[in-house]
């Protein structure tokens, strides 16, 4: 019994403090990162819009199709293996 307390009292200071230090960062103007498709790299039925064989996002059948792409922050497509900025 006395653990649970001591495991929900942690908590709770964990839930606060984390608050704070995200109250405490000052967003920037842009807060929104650039985008760019990746292709070859997805798991089969998780793209996020069509390929060749489908028509609507969760469509790929495969995993890494060619024409299969996710959204990824600017530059980091270019550091998976695979990753490609257009279609196979």
């Amino acid at each position: 019994m006395d653990s649970m307390i001591k495991k929900a009292v942690a908590g709770v200071l964990t839930v606060l403090v984390s608050g704070a230090v995200i109250a405490q960062q000052k967003p920037s103007q842009n807060t929104t990162p650039q985008m760019e498709k990746c292709y070859g790299i997805v798991k089969a039925g998780m793209n996020d819009c069509q390929t060749a064989h489908g028509a609507c996002a969760s469509s790929a059948t495969k995993d890494n199709e060619r024409d299969a792409f996710i959204f990824l922050p600017k530059g980091i497509c270019d550091r998976i293996v695979g990753g490609k900025k257009t279609a196979g």
